[in-house]
């Protein structure tokens, strides 16, 4: 029986999920392979061997459904998980809609996103391996803060390249990063030959994740003390992330809801696929039958309008080519206030479910997605971060949908993150002086005219 008082739905630490889940033995259809980009042939363990710890690129590749979470890890992950869930009666309300809204609060972290699921056993792993240093990028600054919060837990540096434009629209970004005892630079940096080649050629550049990818792949490939770790876009991301998904299916059980509609924002798609995928996996089973849908900028739109093809996963060409939905790697995207979905392209296992035609994408301007996140603060009391406003801004659609049909439908969201540091961005829209920008075709079709030729 649903109790409409229930608002707040909590886990004991004792429920807290023990293992993640891998969703690609469930799969239909594996996805496609990744490539070495000289030889083109599959690449191997050897060739990651450079940048990640064998635990992860095991991981990476794994064929097992389920990974068990190392002790060490769940002890940093009681700081905050399990996470709330918590149904939004007040948005329903204003809204006048008989959908039931819920939506999974990961911005009760430390580092106030769903970023330190992935970021504290990336950390642990290059511990127990040895290593003494990673090096990442970040956009928004969420990743960067989740890293250096993570080291700081295994006492390993940190080191950030942060793109140029979060660096200067995000100054308190840098301090939380710094307080957290990581090293932050900007991106395009002097610091790095990726950096300098691109500033040579667009000195007032604002940066885009793919330049600083190649930045910090760099600098992790000439250090043996040194690896990479990225926040998004590869399997053993996402696979860290299903706890959000693995906690919400305990606690929507609890009040009896199963969701007929899974929303989730989109940038490279670890916040999507680690809610969505436990969900997936009970869809593949039968056992429940929901619309799962992700939402992207309009200005950075991989899913909904990229190529699906081989690419590199940054802008100098230093990674393996991946099968993606991708707006090709030279592609700089427009400087919007959402800086976490500036990516080029969609996790691949993502683009393979899209494929596959079990989830279906929209793209949202970012004048509609802080509407959304404006009346959501006004009516649940959070001010959320620019990127899950695209989540509520589709959620808030499909909840007036309902209002039309009278459909009561089970809606579920991840709200990804807080937007305490993001406000100078709500100031722009309450000024009035935020504007909405689209990728013409013309620029589409010169990002990735550029891809590199593989053969079919």
């Amino acid at each position: 029986m649903h109790n409409d008082a229930t608002t707040k739905i909590l886990l004991s630490e004792s429920e807290m999920p023990r293992r993640w889940y891998n969703l690609v033995p469930d799969l239909p259809t594996p996805p496609p392979p990744v490539l070495h980009p000289g030889t083109l042939q599959p690449v191997g363990p050897e060739d990651l061997a450079p940048l990640f710890p064998m635990a992860l690129i095991e991981q990476e590749v794994t064929s097992q459904r389920y990974v068990d979470i190392p002790d060490a890890v769940l002890d940093v992950y009681r700081l905050w998980r399990p996470s709330p869930l918590f149904r939004a009666h007040r948005l329903e309300r204003a809204l006048g809609t008989p959908a039931r809204i819920y939506y999974k609060y990961e911005g009760v972290s430390p580092a106030g996103s769903h970023k330190p699921n992935t970021a504290v056993p990336q950390a642990y792993y290059n511990a127990v391996a040895g290593i003494r240093r990673l090096t990442t990028e970040t956009g928004a600054g969420q990743w960067g803060t989740a890293l250096a919060f993570a080291c700081a837990q295994f006492d390993i540096a940190c080191e950030v390249w942060q793109v140029r434009a979060s660096y200067d629209q995000k100054p308190y970004r840098k301090l939380m990063i710094e307080t957290f005892g990581g090293l932050i630079h900007p991106s395009p940096s002097e610091l790095t030959a990726a950096g300098r080649a691109v500033l040579a050629a667009h000195p007032d550049s604002p940066g885009s994740l793919g330049i600083a990818i190649s930045e910090a792949v760099e600098v992790a490939a000439q250090h043996a003390d040194t690896n990479y770790a990225l926040g998004s876009v590869l399997n053993h991301v996402l696979l860290h992330q299903t706890i959000i998904g693995e906690e919400a299916l305990l606690q929507l059980a609890k009040v009896d809801a199963v969701p007929d509609v899974i929303v989730g924002c989109t940038g490279g798609g670890s916040n999507f696929g680690g809610l969505a995928f436990p969900f997936l996996r009970e869809k593949l089973a039968g056992t429940m039958n929901p619309v799962i849908r992700a939402v992207e900028p309009a200005s950075c739109p991989s899913l909904t309008r990229g190529v699906y093809a081989y690419d590199f996963g940054d802008t100098a060409g230093m990674t393996p080519l991946m099968k993606m939905h991708t707006l090709g790697h030279d592609f700089i995207p427009d400087p919007i206030h959402a800086g976490g979905l500036r990516y080029h392209g969609m996790s691949p296992l993502i683009s393979h479910v899209y494929e596959l035609g079990l989830i279906e994408a929209v793209a949202k301007t970012q004048r509609e997605c802080f509407e959304a996140g404006v009346r959501f603060a006004r009516t649940e009391g959070i001010v959320p971060a620019p990127e899950p406003t695209h989540a509520l801004a589709a959620c808030i659609e499909e909840a007036l949908r309902c209002r039309e049909t009278g459909e009561e439908k089970v809606i579920l969201t991840a709200l990804c993150g807080h937007g305490h540091l993001d406000l100078p961005a709500y100031g722009r829209y309450l000024a009035g002086d935020m504007e909405d920008r689209e990728l013409s075709d013309e620029t589409l079709a010169a990002a990735t005219a550029a891809l590199p030729r593989v053969p079919a």
